[in-house]
């Protein structure tokens, strides 16, 4: 029964590491999205990027 439960935790064991890349991958594209949004509102309202506070 060992050999049966150890076979079956390497495919989900992959399936979790497929799930964790994609959700890594969609974060860095969701981040680079909101970034570039950010800048092209800031361009359109003619807004400076970066506020320095004193």
């Amino acid at each position: 029964m060992t050999e049966r439960t150890q076979l079956a935790i390497a495919p989900r064991d992959r399936t979790l590491e497929a799930a964790k890349k994609e959700l890594a991958d969609f974060e860095r594209r969701e981040n680079e999205f909101r970034k570039k949004d950010r800048e092209e509102r800031a361009a359109e309202l003619r807004l400076p990027l970066e506020v320095k506070v004193h």
